[in-house]
C-alpha cells in the first residue's frame, strides 16, 4: 500500500483542525480524485471515531497533532491572560483567573483507536512519533506520513521508516509543522525547500505552504513532489466547516496581508492581520497548547458573533484564490 492508492489527482487536502474539514470534504475529494485528510486536532477521541466511519469507503487519511509540548511561562501566562480582559470583556466573557492547560490532545486514545481500528493513512504534525509507534502503524497497514519543514526535521522522519513526507513551507496558513517553535521559521521557497529535501531522503514528497494555483502545483512537482497538498483553497467551498466570519474575511478586499503569529495559540501560525494580532502579537508568549486554551472560548465568542477582528483567520499565502465553488471544481482547477 502507498500513500497514493486510489489516488488520480497530485492534489491532498490538507488537515484543517477547528472544523474547517469535515467528512463532506474529505469525501468530496476523493470524488474528485484527490486524497482528504480527516483533523484529529481538537476532537475527542469519540469525534474522532465517528468522522473516521462517516468517510470509511475513499482514499482518506486521518492527522494527529504528535506531543512536543512549549511549556508556558505562569507569569507570563497570567500577564497575558490580563491583557486580553477588555477582548473578553467586549464579547461578554471573563478570563480573570484562568489556569493554564496543558494537555496532549488525548494522544494515548487517538493511537489506540487508529491502531484498532486501521485507516489507509496516519498523518502526524507539531512532533514526531515514536518509531515502535511508526512500526505498528505499518504492520496494521496504515501509510504513515510526517509534516517537516526542513531537511534536518526530515532526516529524523526518514530514521524513523515513515513512509512519506509532507514538506511544508512558511507561506502555510494555520499552524506551522515545525520541531521547534521557539525558533523563527526560514522563508524558503517551497520549490526550493522541495528540491533540498528531494536530495536528502528517498521517501516521496508531498509539498504544503501557500499553494493555490495550477502553476503554483506545477512548480512543487517539477521541485520533485509527488503531489502537492493545499488547504486555504477550499476554505470557502460548501463542504468546508470554516466559520462564516472567515469564509468572509478571506474574501474581503481589505484584508490585504497574511502574518504569522503566536497571538492565539502560543505557537507560530500564518493567518489574516486583524485587530487582536496587532493589539497582542507583540506580547504573547510562547506556550503550546496552553495559549490555545487560554484563547478558545474568546474565538468561539467571536465566531458566534461575527466578529473577525477578534477571532483566528487562518490562511496561507494563496488565499486571494480561494472561491466559493465546491471541492471538486477548486481540486480539478488546480491540476496542472
Amino acid at each position: 500500500m502507498t500513500l497514493f492508492d486510489g489516488i488520480s489527482l497530485p492534489v491532498v487536502a490538507a488537515p484543517m483542525a477547528g472544523g474547517a474539514t469535515t467528512p463532506a470534504l474529505v469525501t468530496a475529494a476523493a470524488g474528485a480524485g484527490a486524497l482528504g485528510f480527516l483533523a484529529a486536532g481538537y476532537r475527542t477521541p469519540e469525534d474522532l471515531a465517528a468522522q473516521i466511519a462517516a468517510v470509511r469507503g475513499v482514499p482518506f487519511g486521518v492527522n494527529v497533532f504528535a506531543p512536543n509540548p512549549v511549556p508556558v511561562d505562569r507569569a507570563a501566562f497570567r500577564r497575558y491572560a490580563a491583557s486580553l480582559g477588555p477582548e473578553a470583556a467586549a464579547l461578554g466573557l471573563d478570563l480573570a483567573g484562568a489556569e493554564p492547560v496543558e494537555d496532549d490532545d488525548h494522544w494515548a486514545a487517538k493511537v489506540d483507536l487508529l491502531l484498532a481500528d486501521p485507516v489507509p493513512v496516519v498523518s502526524f504534525t507539531f512532533g514526531l512519533p515514536p518509531a515502535g509507534l511508526v512500526a505498528s502503524l505499518r504492520r496494521a497497514g496504515t501509510v504513515v506520513v510526517q509534516t517537516v519543514t526542513s531537511l534536518a526535521e526530515a532526516r529524523a522522519a526518514a530514521d524513523l521508516g515513515v513512509d512519506a513526507l509532507v514538506v511544508q513551507s512558511f507561506a502555510a496558513g494555520a499552524h506551522s509543522g515545525t520541531l521547534s517553535p521557539g525558533a523563527a521559521i526560514p522563508e524558503v521557497p517551497l520549490p526550493d525547500l522541495v528540491t533540498g529535501i528531494r536530495a536528502g531522503v528517498s521517501v516521496p514528497l508531498v509539498a504544503a505552504g501557500g499553494l493555490a494555483t495550477a502553476a503554483d502545483v506545477a512548480r512543487v512537482l517539477a521541485a520533485g513532489a509527488s503531489a502537492a497538498m493545499v488547504g486555504t483553497v477550499l476554505l470557502r467551498s460548501p463542504e468546508s466547516g470554516a466559520t462564516a466570519p472567515h469564509k468572509s474575511a478571506l474574501a474581503d478586499p481589505a484584508r490585504t496581508a497574511t502574518v504569522l503569529t503566536r497571538a492565539f495559540t502560543g505557537r507560530p501560525a500564518r493567518g489574516l492581520r486583524n485587530g487582536f494580532i496587532e493589539r497582542h502579537d507583540a506580547e504573547a508568549p510562547s506556550g503550546y497548547p496552553a495559549v490555545h486554551h487560554l484563547t478558545a472560548p474568546l474565538r468561539r465568542a467571536a465566531a458566534a458573533a461575527g466578529d473577525a477582528d477578534r477571532l483566528h483567520l487562518w490562511a496561507g499565502t494563496g488565499y486571494r484564490h480561494a472561491t466559493a465553488d465546491p471541492v471538486a471544481t477548486i481540486l480539478a482547477r488546480l491540476a496542472p
